[in-house]
């Protein structure tokens, strides 16, 4: 396995073309294995530096699931639970079970994913702590 050609696949096109095909039971599937994907991000010396990330991503996704914030595109939403799956997912281009290499491909997808939405985790993080702030008042 050519972990360079793998590695070059994972690009905007890949995050979309899969971000295509989720749909309402991939959500759901994402808030109900919420805890393990935080778990195999924590636990996995190359994904715990995304652990503060994955748990926003969780936390924007069960907001938008809830109707508590939908000021973000669809696109969003999808191509996050698409990347938080790929990471749940251990059986993907490298599989998790080759020692380090096996989650190089999880960490991609995370940081590519996280990059591509930035204007809008930020939103989102930034209303948070508005109605934070609110509700503490």
């Amino acid at each position: 396995m050519n972990k360079e050609k793998v590695l070059s696949g994972i690009n905007e096109g890949f995050i979309k073309r899969g971000a295509a095909e989720v749909e309402d039971d991939d959500v759901q599937k994402v808030m109900d294995r919420a805890s393990d994907i935080k778990n195999k991000v924590i636990d996995s010396n190359l994904l715990k530096r995304f652990s503060e990330d994955v748990k926003i991503l969780i936390a924007m996704i069960k907001d938008y699931w809830n109707d508590v914030y939908r000021e973000i595109p669809w696109w969003v939403i999808a191509s996050v639970v698409f990347a938080l799956l790929y990471v749940l997912n251990p059986i993907d281009l490298i599989p998790d079970v080759i020692p380090i290499l096996g989650l190089t491909d999880d960490a991609a997808v995370l940081a590519l994913c996280l990059a591509m939405t930035e204007k809008d985790i930020l939103k989102y993080q930034n209303w948070k702590k508005s109605n934070k702030r609110t509700a503490e008042a």
